[in-house]
């Protein structure tokens, strides 16, 4: 069969759908030659309207396929970065525990003079949760001295019993040890969509703690001066 004999066959792919790339893997054919056959091809309007369809969906499952290699590209990078984590931190000790409140509490904790007591406000649950085995862990600090309230949107006033309950259960505190819960007016036009898993921040406090709180800042001093030590030895 000659080259021209091919024409016919080619026009017929052509109006099919099939790409430039796809017809040369399939003929043979140069694409010099196929741009010059392919450039005579009339489409019909339906013709032309399904085959920009096809064409629009190619591009979407080629996106598709794209964004999910990227993201599995993601996820065993994430995978691996956790399995290295895991270890270079290994099993926390005592120590670590004691310096990883200290820290936390020098970036989150309330350290201002018009605060006379310990005050840690955070809404991540495992942090706060953390804060509170802290405090009774390593601060000796007895549970029944630790005070805890809610702050949240005023939106979230109807479903405050849940908020309550998944607090409690956090720390296992009975809802009768939380203070009254903080209602924030300000007006919030959008619904997320986390509203019924949004559960504000907590305020955790213990009573009669300005001792504590000189205690902690005392910490958290000797743990900068530590700190500045290493940046100090790094940069020389």
């Amino acid at each position: 069969m000659s080259k021209f004999q091919l024409k016919p066959k080619v026009n017929s792919l052509r109006k099919s759908g099939k790409t430039i790339r796809e017809i040369q893997k399939i003929t043979g054919l140069s694409k010099s030659t196929l741009l010059i056959w392919c450039r005579d091809v009339v489409f019909t309007p339906d013709e032309k309207f399904a085959f920009e369809e096809e064409m629009k969906s190619a591009g979407r499952h080629g996106r598709l396929k794209g964004a999910q290699a990227n993201k599995n590209k993601k996820i065993v990078a994430q995978n691996g970065a956790k399995d290295l984590a895991k270890k270079i931190v290994g099993r926390l000790s005592k120590r670590d525990k004691l310096i990883a409140g200290i820290a936390l509490y020098w970036a989150e904790g309330s350290k201002a003079a018009t605060t006379t007591g310990f005050v840690f406000v955070n809404s991540d649950p495992i942090m706060v949760r953390f804060m509170y085995e802290w405090l009774v862990d390593e601060i000796k600090i007895p549970k029944d001295e630790i005070i805890a309230q809610i702050s949240i949107n005023e939106i979230h006033r109807e479903r405050i019993g849940s908020v309550l309950n998944f607090w409690s259960d956090l720390l296992d505190l009975a809802p009768g040890s939380f203070l009254k819960p903080f209602f924030a007016k300000s007006v919030q036009k959008k619904v997320y969509e986390n509203h019924d898993t949004h559960y504000g921040v907590l305020r955790l406090s213990v009573k009669r703690s300005t001792l504590l709180k000189y205690k902690v800042l005392g910490l958290i001093e000797v743990l900068k001066a530590g700190v500045a030590q290493v940046v100090r030895a790094n940069a020389s």
